[in-house]
């Protein structure tokens, strides 16, 4: 089972890569709904929390603290 464990600014891989053809997203905002913007083109798109949650495959990075 993917880690399902997550904070601001760490790195995820969702299940669906982008169209620009990277699979790198880093949460920028979390609340209700999670904010994500991709590693390669810096495209941001903002999906319910509920989404996000079952669309997200794994973390690749954690977060720098």
């Amino acid at each position: 089972m993917a880690d399902k464990n997550y904070e601001l600014n760490d790195v995820v891989q969702m299940k669906k890569p982008h169209p620009c053809g990277k699979n790198r997203w880093k949460i920028i905002r979390m609340g209700a709904d999670i904010r994500i913007k991709c590693e390669g083109c810096g495209h941001s798109v903002l999906i319910p929390r509920k989404k996000f949650e079952s669309k997200m495959k794994k973390k690749l990075e954690p977060s720098e603290q």
